[in-house]
């Protein structure tokens, strides 16, 4: 996904598409918000078509899917102030609609001209991710007024894009104590007909800088088994820094290790079979079969070869007293 808030940012889209195969996704408002500034205007000045000017212009480069802040509005947004909020809005999408509205007095375009935004989606055969810009930013503000207000908006939006023939999934909270998250996938499911469910982590905890891919491996291994469909990986790096591309590689091996977890709930064919030739290959300490068939081939081969017992039965970890080993009738003395 490529969520770029500065320099050329139509440039930095294409290079992306033209570079890989893989499905992606861009967030609009980001684009318009660079604009402005690049351009020394205030994000206040933004108007409805510069807003649907870029959707456009995703569309015409070939973007699959994109972030769209519908539920933003100013009753959600009234429900946030009202109730009050720890973090208030965390997400930037909702943040820049929410002070736009506020300055000019307006509802959010992406929801009033909803059915234009579904005749640009349409023509171009792009997938609405309907953004929660309102997630909670912190455990404090889970499930909240303003977050439930958005997720009810977002299932009406969901029936409207279905009935124009343009598919939708839905963006899930961020931080959601681990006991509710169960719950905040069901709840998704039945007020957004049954919409694929784009989780943000989850993180059940606020407290981990710095293992916060790990934060997230468990709550998108809950949400994945209790129904959400694509898990959105987190960096070690985030809340702190622009990620590293080591960042990035942790980030995503946690996500895939939850999504996998999610898959043998599931029982999605292949995910069990698969854990079955891993004791397999333990059972007759096939190392390379271990390494081959694991998450992450390369993690596994460097603590493979860093090891003494590397191609010989047993590991270093128990030595001669290896279960796997003690454990053969050929090793039982008479």
């Amino acid at each position: 996904m490529d969520l770029s808030t500065g320099g050329d940012v139509s440039a930095i889209r294409k290079e992306i598409i033209g570079a890989t195969s893989l499905i992606v996704g861009t967030v609009p408002i980001y684009q318009v918000a660079t604009k402005m500034l690049n351009s020394r205007k205030s994000i206040m000045e933004m108007t409805e078509d510069d807003m649907f000017d870029a959707i456009e212009e995703n569309g015409e480069d070939g973007v699959d899917f994109i972030t769209v802040h519908c539920g933003v509005t100013l009753s959600s947004v009234g429900r946030i102030n009202k109730e009050g909020r720890v973090l208030g809005i965390v997400s930037r999408g909702g943040s820049i609609l929410e002070r736009w509205m506020s300055y000019n007095g307006k509802e959010n375009p992406l929801y009033e001209r909803f059915d234009r935004l579904l005749e640009i989606a349409g023509r171009y055969d792009m997938v609405l991710s309907l953004g929660d810009g309102l997630r909670p930013g912190c455990l404090a503000d889970a499930t909240d007024r303003g977050q439930i207000e958005e997720l009810v908006t977002l299932g009406e939006l969901t029936k409207r894009a279905r009935d124009y023939g343009v598919q939708v999934m839905i963006e899930g909270p961020g931080h959601v104590p681990i006991k509710d998250i169960e719950a905040n996938v069901k709840m998704q499911k039945n007020l957004c007909h049954g919409a694929p469910f784009y989780v943000l982590g989850p993180l059940p905890t606020d407290i981990a800088p710095g293992y916060d891919h790990i934060t997230a491996a468990i709550g998108g291994a809950i949400a994945g088994s209790a129904g959400a469909d694509f898990l959105c990986y987190v960096t070690p790096a985030e809340h702190l820094r622009l990620p590293t591309l080591e960042d990035v590689k942790d980030g995503i091996i946690a996500s895939r290790i939850a999504a996998h977890i999610a898959d043998i709930a599931k029982n999605i064919p292949g995910t069990r079979s698969r854990n079955l030739l891993m004791a397999e290959y333990r059972k007759m300490f096939n190392w390379e079969g271990q390494v081959d068939i694991s998450i992450d081939p390369e993690k596994a081969g460097m603590f493979l070869e860093r090891s003494e017992s590397a191609g010989e039965e047993g590991c270093t970890m128990c030595g001669e007293f290896c279960a796997i080993k003690l454990g053969r009738k050929d090793n039982i003395s008479a």
